[in-house]
């Protein structure tokens, strides 16, 4: 009879074995996951105190004009719009001597 104990209690620990091993594998990936989960968290909270402060900005209506004017080259009546390009110059320029 005690070798019948003996092998009974033997599979009783190796599937508690597997168990906990089973269940440690399982908490590492929720681990990994976790911090995954933590950096995309922080990253959409960095975006949305950006967007906060660009709402913020733009709730000023002189700030909204002035953004709807720069982006979208609107006038109001009687303003004059001057658009200046800058020159472009030639890098190509010859600088060779001739004897």
């Amino acid at each position: 009879m005690k070798p019948w104990r003996f092998l009974v209690v033997l599979l009783i620990v190796i599937l508690l074995g597997l168990g906990i091993w089973r269940l440690i594998e399982e908490r590492s990936n929720l681990m990994s996951e976790v911090g995954g989960l933590q950096k995309t968290a922080d990253g959409l909270r960095q975006e949305n105190e950006s967007l906060e402060s660009q709402i913020e900005y733009y709730q000023a209506p002189g700030n909204l004009l002035k953004a709807l004017k720069s982006q979208f080259n609107y006038k109001e009546e009687g303003e004059k719009l001057i658009i200046v390009v800058p020159s472009q110059s030639s890098s190509t320029e010859a600088t060779s001597t001739t004897p």
